[in-house]
């Protein structure tokens, strides 16, 4: 119903997480759809000037999600909500460690064959 200017919002926690992995791709390509065709009926059709505002208000969140996209790519090695990140799609190994960003340490092979024999 409100387009882009709803998921204002996420363009904080973007901004913030310096990251694009957990946006929601299927509902942006949704209201990318919407709002394009809104602002064609509204320039094609007689509407009142600051409805015609409101579609520039959703195109601007939209190109600012855009270059959001661009800025920050996603990281394959962030673990996501599930346990799992691009890097390793199973599943994190037993033996990782993870900073404060949420990227995955993988430790040296000698140092896991070493807790293995112990």
């Amino acid at each position: 119903m409100f387009g882009f200017i709803m998921m204002t919002p996420q363009l904080f926690i973007n901004y913030k997480m310096k990251s694009v992995a957990h946006l929601p791709w299927r509902m942006l390509t949704y209201k990318a759809l919407n709002t394009f065709i809104d602002d064609l009926f509204a320039f094609v059709i007689k509407m009142p000037t600051l409805y015609r505002l409101g579609c520039f208000r959703d195109d601007i969140i939209f190109f600012i999600y855009l270059y959001q996209r661009y800025k920050y790519r996603e990281d394959p090695n962030r673990v996501n909500e599930f346990g799992t990140s691009g890097a390793h799609p199973e599943g994190v190994p037993v033996e990782a460690e993870m900073d404060a960003e949420g990227t995955i340490k993988l430790p040296e092979p000698k140092a896991v064959e070493a807790k293995k024999n112990e």
